[in-house]
Order: structure tokens, then C-alpha cells, then sequence
């Protein structure tokens, strides 16, 4: 998906997506992949990474609200990632499964190993 259209979806007033289309202007790297996984599974998932972040005291944006969303949505989804040009922050992007819309968007803090 080209940068801008992405940016187009990113227009929410939620910390999540505003952090990560700040991240895009800033340069950031993005990719939008093919497949469209059930967003009932990812829920799922996402809830055990949610867990997973709070016990470790990762920094997220919006995952317990991704979480939500996901599992209020009954249609497939496409993935996409943003990942910050200084590396400190990764985005998840939940997209319609035509890609033409935004259903969530989280962020993590990437922790310096």
C-alpha cells in the first residue's frame, strides 16, 4: 500500500494512530500485508500480548483498545506495520479487508536489548 493512502487511514484521534501517522511523516517504514486472518483469532492474541506487555511493563499505545475493537469486529482483517525511523516504535495497523479502512491501530515501545 503507498504511503499516502495509508496516512489517509490513519485520521483517528486515538493516541495510537496519531502517534504512528507522526512516525510516517517522519519517516517511517511501513509494509501492508497480504492475508486476511480472522479478527476474532487476533483478538485472542493481542489480549495475550496485552497481558504479555503489562506483566514485562512495556509501553503500548491503544493495544487494550485494538483488543476491543477486534473482537467487536466480525470480518476478516489485513495487517500492516509502521516502524518509527528511530526504531522506538512499532506500530500494528488492523485494516478493513480490502484495506480501504482503519479498524484499530496499536503501538509498543521497542525496549533496547
Amino acid at each position: 500500500m503507498e504511503r499516502h493512502l495509508l496516512m489517509r487511514l490513519l485520521t483517528g484521534d486515538d493516541e495510537a494512530s496519531v502517534a504512528a501517522l507522526a512516525a510516517l511523516h517522519g519517516g517511517a517504514t511501513h509494509v501492508v500485508w497480504d492475508g486476511t486472518p480472522p479478527a476474532e483469532s487476533l483478538a485472542r492474541i493481542y489480549a495475550r500480548r496485552l497481558r504479555h506487555t503489562r506483566r514485562k511493563g512495556i509501553e503500548t499505545l491503544g493495544l487494550d483498545r485494538a483488543v476491543q475493537l477486534l473482537g467487536q469486529h466480525d470480518q476478516p482483517v489485513r495487517l500492516g506495520q509502521v516502524t518509527a525511523a528511530d526504531r522506538a516504535w512499532i506500530f500494528v495497523l488492523f485494516l478493513t479487508e480490502d484495506g480501504g479502512g482503519l479498524v484499530a491501530c496499536t503501538g509498543v515501545r521497542q525496549t533496547g536489548e
